[in-house]
C-alpha cells in the first residue's frame, strides 16, 4: 500500500517538475550570493543542474530500492571545481533542491486525504535525507578530486615558469616579464633567488615556505629538483628583510640567496650567485647565507679559476700560516675593510685593542707585500678576500 502511494507522490512531483525547478532555481539565486551573477556559474548551467538533480530525487522516491547512479552529482561537483565555485555554496544549492522537493510533497500530502499518504510521506522523507547524504558525499569527492588535479596542474605550471626564468628561456612568444606576471610577481618588487639543499632525494628543506612567505605578504614561486629547492621571491623593498627573516627561520639545510635585484632577465645570474652562497656554507651546517651585494664579489664568483689564482697570488703566504694565526689575520682584514679602514672601529667589532689591529695589519703587509695605504694594494687585498670565499681553498676560514 505504502509503495503504491509513494509512487503516486513521485508521479505528482514528476508532473510538477517544471514548477519545482523554477522554485528551486529562484531560491538558489535569492539565497546564494555566488549564483546571483553568472560570472562563475552560467545561469543556464545552474538551471540545468537543478533540473537534473530534482529529476534524480524524484526517480529515487518512485523506486527506493533501485541501484543509485551518482553520475549526476559527480559531474556537477567536478564542473563546479573547474569553474572555481566554492564547495560550501555548491552544497547549499543542493540542499535547497532537496528542501524544495520535500516542501512540495509535504504541501501535497496535507491536501490529500488518501489513506496511507502520511506513511508514504515518511518513507519519502527517509529516501530524501539518505539520498541527500549520499549525494553530498559523491559531489564532494568529485569536487575535491578535481581541485587536487587543478592544484597539481597549477603547481606544475608554476614550476615550469620558474624554470623558464632561472634558465633565461621563457619561450619564443614570451619574455621574462610575461612569465613573472603569470607567477603573480609584483612589478615593483625586489627579487631574490633562493637555492636550498634538499634534505633527502627531492625532499624540501624549506617546508611550506611559499605559504609562510605569503603570510608575510611576500610572493614566491618554487621549483624542486632531486638535490635543490629553488625559489624566486618577490618582496616590496620594505619587506625584503622580512622575507630573509622567514627564509632564515625556515632553513633546515644549507641555503644560499642572491642579493636583491630588480630585473627578471637577471634571474639566471642571480641563481648562480645563490648557488655560490650555498656552496660557501660548510657541509652539514643548516643556515642561510646571502651573497655579498658587491659587484666585485659577483664578478669573481663568475670566474672561480681566476679567483683561485688571485687568492694564491695575493694571499698565498698568509694562507700557509697555522690555522689560528691565519684566521685572526683574515678576520681582521675583512672587518677593517668593512668598517671604513678604521682600526678603532675594527677593534670594537673584534673586541681587541686598536694597536692589536694595527699589528695584524703590519703582519699582513709583511706576508703579502701589499700595503693598506696604497689604493691598488688595498683593491687587490679586498678582491682576494672576496675570492677566498668562492675558492673552496681548504686553508680558507668561513665568513661569519
Amino acid at each position: 500500500m505504502t509503495r503504491g502511494v509513494l509512487a503516486e507522490l513521485a508521479a505528482w512531483a514528476e508532473a510538477r517538475l517544471p514548477e519545482l525547478v523554477d522554485t528551486a532555481y529562484a531560491t538558489v539565486l535569492e539565497r546564494v550570493d555566488l549564483y546571483r551573477t553568472d560570472q562563475v556559474v552560467p545561469r543556464q548551467d545552474l538551471r540545468r543542474a537543478v533540473e537534473r538533480n530534482l529529476r534524480f530525487m524524484i526517480a529515487a522516491i518512485a523506486d527506493p530500492d533501485a541501484e543509485r547512479d551518482f553520475t549526476v552529482p559527480r559531474e556537477t561537483g567536478r564542473r563546479r571545481a573547474l569553474q572555481g565555485a566554492p564547495l560550501p555554496e555548491v552544497l547549499q544549492a543542493y540542499r535547497i533542491g532537496f528542501a524544495t522537493v520535500w516542501d512540495g510533497l509535504l504541501d501535497h500530502a496535507r491536501a490529500d486525504p488518501t489513506p496511507g499518504t502520511s506513511d508514504a510521506l515518511l518513507d519519502a522523507a527517509s529516501v530524501l535525507w539518505r539520498l541527500s547524504d549520499e549525494h553530498a558525499v559523491a559531489l564532494t569527492e568529485a569536487y575535491r578530486a578535481a581541485t587536487a588535479e587543478l592544484l597539481t596542474a597549477q603547481q606544475r605550471r608554476r614550476s615550469a615558469l620558474v624554470e623558464a626564468l632561472l634558465t633565461g628561456h621563457p619561450g619564443p612568444d614570451a619574455g621574462p616579464w610575461e612569465a613573472g606576471k603569470l607567477l603573480g610577481l609584483p612589478p615593483d618588487a625586489d627579487l631574490i633567488v633562493v637555492a636550498a639543499e634538499t634534505r633527502g632525494l627531492a625532499e624540501e628543506s624549506l617546508t611550506s615556505i611559499e605559504r609562510q612567505l605569503g603570510a608575510s605578504g611576500v610572493v614566491s614561486a618554487w621549483r624542486l629538483t632531486p638535490t635543490l629547492q629553488v625559489g624566486l621571491v618577490a618582496a616590496h623593498p620594505d619587506h625584503t628583510g622580512t622575507a630573509l627573516g622567514v627564509l632564515r627561520a625556515a632553513a633546515t639545510a644549507r641555503t644560499g640567496t642572491s642579493p636583491p635585484y630588480r630585473t627578471l632577465a637577471d634571474t639566471p645570474r642571480a641563481l648562480h650567485l645563490a648557488r655560490v652562497a650555498l656552496a660557501a656554507i660548510p657541509t652539514g651546517h643548516a643556515e642561510l647565507r646571502v651573497f655579498d651585494p658587491s659587484p666585485l664579489a659577483a664578478m669573481l664568483a663568475f670566474d672561480p679559476d681566476e679567483s683561485r689564482r688571485l687568492v694564491d697570488h695575493v694571499l698565498g703566504g698568509l694562507l700557509d700560516l697555522p690555522t689560528d694565526d691565519r684566521t685572526a689575520l683574515l678576520d681582521t682584514l675583512r672587518v677593517y675593510l668593512d668598517h671604513d679602514a678604521s682600526a678603532d672601529r675594527a677593534a670594537r667589532v673584534l673586541h681587541c685593542h686598536p694597536n692589536t689591529v694595527r699589528y695584524r695589519l703590519r703582519r699582513l703587509h709583511e706576508l703579502t707585500g701589499r700595503s693598506l695605504t696604497n689604493p691598488h694594494d688595498t683593491a687587490e687585498l679586498a678582491a682576494a678576500t672576496y675570492a677566498l670565499t668562492f675558492s673552496h681553498d681548504s686553508r680558507a676560514t668561513p665568513l661569519p
